[in-house]
């Protein structure tokens, strides 16, 4: 029996790391793999539709499934199996799927980029009332093993970590993490938090400037710790303990992540810290003196001698002050990165950051 339908939609959702092109097939086109007038539409990443045209005459049921291009490239199931057919009434309106794993031809090489989601595009930040755009870089492979856990890295200034960058520049994290992804040296989830634009130092900054107004950088943690780490512990396959999470920034990120170090032991294990604005406040020494009887903490510092007069000093003296008070303790360990020709940009942090992330998540 065949039906007339006008309406059906199949949408599908499947990381966006893979770049083949998609195709339905079924019952209603004779199982033919690649046919160009059934391949899916992107939408946005990782997140395709097709629209049956209304004077198709559809089998009832319609079976079907997803391609990439041929039987040698058909959808699997979360184990690696063959998927079996779908089956849906075509007098449905819209049919949504999701896949995790597809087969991949003998040509095909392996796809080391990370899997970039986006968490929400107007995250709510309650202690700021603002919202806020987070994105979630995966490894590669992370809906290959449903049974892994993984460490989180949290950062500032997403706009500024991956795909196109921004004006000012750009960390190339995601390219980053392809090249270490072969080694074994990129299974961390990262979330990247979009900056607020003109309100970046306020927000960031965890102290009051005469110059900059009043500083934010405790709320905006505390959105980290209390509201977003939560979200993301819930979504995602993480490893929640404060030995696998970290935070990481530059700039006035870089003092955020200090800050987190200092305020939020109990949370943070892992800090990456490139270029810290020390120069927004002297606080920030009188608060790490007081920093007593610290957790097993790893901190990866970085300072560019092309960054100002003061930004190695503030470097030395943020490390000496660190280890006076306890940072002595085998349990802590600090590696401080001191290039005398690094610059206070995006491109020399994008140099740094496989370094970092190694040490800190990889090496004992």
């Amino acid at each position: 029996m065949e039906v007339a339908v006008d309406t059906l939609r199949i949408e599908l959702k499947t990381p966006a790391s893979d770049k083949r092109p998609i195709f339905i097939t079924g019952n209603f086109c004779e199982w033919l793999p690649d046919l160009e007038e059934y391949q899916m539409t992107e939408e946005t990443p990782g997140h395709y539709f097709f629209q049956f045209p209304a004077d198709l005459q559809l089998p009832e049921p319609l079976e079907y499934k997803y391609t990439r291009g041929g039987w040698d490239q058909v959808e699997l199931d979360n184990y690696g199996q063959p998927q079996s057919n779908r089956v849906v009434d075509p007098n449905e309106d819209i049919v949504i799927d999701y896949i995790t794993r597809w087969q991949k031809d003998k040509t095909t090489k392996e796809n080391f980029a990370p899997i970039v989601e986006v968490l929400s595009e107007t995250f709510e930040i309650p202690q700021l009332n603002k919202k806020r755009r987070v994105h979630v870089l995966l490894p590669h492979n992370y809906y290959e093993h449903p049974e892994r856990t993984y460490p989180v890295l949290y950062m500032t200034d997403a706009q500024n970590l991956f795909g196109d960058g921004s004006p000012y520049g750009n960390w190339a994290i995601d390219k980053s993490l392809t090249k270490l992804a072969p080694e074994g040296k990129a299974d961390v989830i990262i979330v990247a938090i979009d900056h607020a634009g003109e309100d970046r130092v306020q927000e960031f900054s965890p102290y009051d400037n005469p110059r900059l107004g009043k500083g934010l950088g405790l709320k905006f943690l505390r959105f980290v710790t209390d509201t977003l780490k939560p979200s993301v512990d819930k979504q995602y396959r993480t490893k929640p303990d404060r030995l696998n999470t970290g935070m990481g920034g530059s700039s006035v990120g870089g003092l955020l992540s200090i800050y987190a170090a200092l305020m939020f032991p109990n949370v943070f294990g892992r800090l990456m810290i490139f270029s810290p604005s020390l120069w927004i406040s002297q606080r920030i020494y009188f608060d790490a003196i007081h920093f007593f009887e610290p957790f097993e903490t790893r901190i990866y510092l970085y300072a560019g001698g092309k960054e100002g007069a003061n930004m190695i000093p503030n470097i030395n003296k943020l490390q000496e002050t660190l280890h006076s008070q306890g940072f002595g303790y085998s349990r802590v360990k600090i590696n401080t990165s001191i290039d005398p020709k690094g610059q206070h940009n995006e491109k020399r942090w994008s140099k740094e950051f496989p370094e970092a992330l190694k040490w800190l998540y990889f090496e004992s």
